[in-house]
């Protein structure tokens, strides 16, 4: 059951981010432009490298490779983009907002928890710059 379960922990991880570098590739502007009206500088090409990174995550999450570096970086995206685009400055508007913030926390919760346990044992590749990085299998 541990591994069914790490095996679909790495499949939600990877689609989420997936996701996300989908509707960016296929609606590139749009995000420019929702990267601008949040006051960003130079939102295309930040648009670009949000959607390369993203691919960069859904790599490491199925294949295993940097798997706790790729967990750690894609959490603090994940908070990132909580603050810029789902803020305390947002919640006044809407409060769907309030819970769009939160849930980002209950992300980088799971994310953590992956980035200390790792890829598991099973279709991983096991690469990583951390030394002993994965606690448990």
């Amino acid at each position: 059951m541990k591994t069914i379960a790490i095996l679909a922990a790495r499949l939600i991880f990877a689609a989420i981010f997936l996701m996300a570098a989908s509707f960016k590739f296929a609606g590139m502007g749009a995000t420019a432009g929702y990267i601008a009206a949040a006051g960003f500088p130079f939102p295309l090409p930040l648009a670009w490298i949000a959607a390369i990174f993203e691919v960069a995550l859904v790599l490491a999450f199925l294949t295993g490779a940097y798997f706790s570096e790729a967990a750690l970086l894609a959490g603090a995206y994940v908070i990132f983009l909580a603050f810029a685009f789902h803020g305390p400055s947002h919640w006044q508007g809407n409060q769907n907002e309030f819970g769009f913030f939160v849930d980002h926390f209950t992300f980088l919760a799971g994310l953590l928890f992956a980035a200390v346990h790792g890829p598991g044992d099973v279709l991983a590749l096991r690469r990583s710059v951390f030394k002993g990085a994965h606690v448990a299998a």
